[in-house]
């Protein structure tokens, strides 16, 4: 029977790659010159630091990011930005976590997009993925227009396409 899988990571060299560009872009800008930035990606958790002088420059630099990112092929929506900033002595720091593997929740919310829909494809949860699987490769299809066309405020990824 025809399957294939539903995750959320992000490629680590991608991601590094981008961030490495994003360096480069901030440490040629005139408006950062002899300003604070430092920005560090701890690839063992999926975490990025960011430093800055100001509010302003940290939301500068977040934008950034999201444009390198996006030219690398990494979705914004990868990237958590939702915790604030904090001010630590002369700079504003912050932790952008990064997706890597789909969260329980996100999960449920998957299997619960796709049964709803009424698409005759079974799905399970299987640690940090889902695994659609159906008797027609078209009604597969059918369950990656379906999770595409909705907006779950996380990227996926569509693998392991077997037929």
């Amino acid at each position: 029977m025809p399957s294939f899988d539903i995750t959320s990571k992000v490629d680590l060299q991608t991601l590094d790659n981008a961030i490495n560009t994003v360096k480069k872009e901030i440490s040629n800008r005139f408006d950062f010159k002899d300003s604070p930035v430092s920005i560090e990606l701890n690839k063992k958790d999926y975490i990025l630091n960011l430093e800055a002088e100001s509010d302003m420059k940290m939301k500068q630099i977040i934008d950034v990011v999201i444009s390198r990112a996006i030219k690398q092929g990494i979705e914004g929506t990868a990237f958590n930005f939702e915790k604030d900033a904090y001010p630590s002595g002369k700079v504003v720091k912050k932790e952008v976590p990064v997706t890597n593997g789909l969260k329980q929740e996100d999960a449920k919310k998957i299997v619960k997009l796709i049964k709803d829909g009424g698409l005759k494809v079974q799905v399970q949860i299987m640690d940090e993925i889902v695994r659609v699987t159906g008797k027609k490769i078209d009604d597969l299809q059918e369950a990656i227009a379906l999770c595409k066309s909705a907006s779950l405020g996380i990227p996926l990824q569509f693998v392991n396409m077997k037929s």
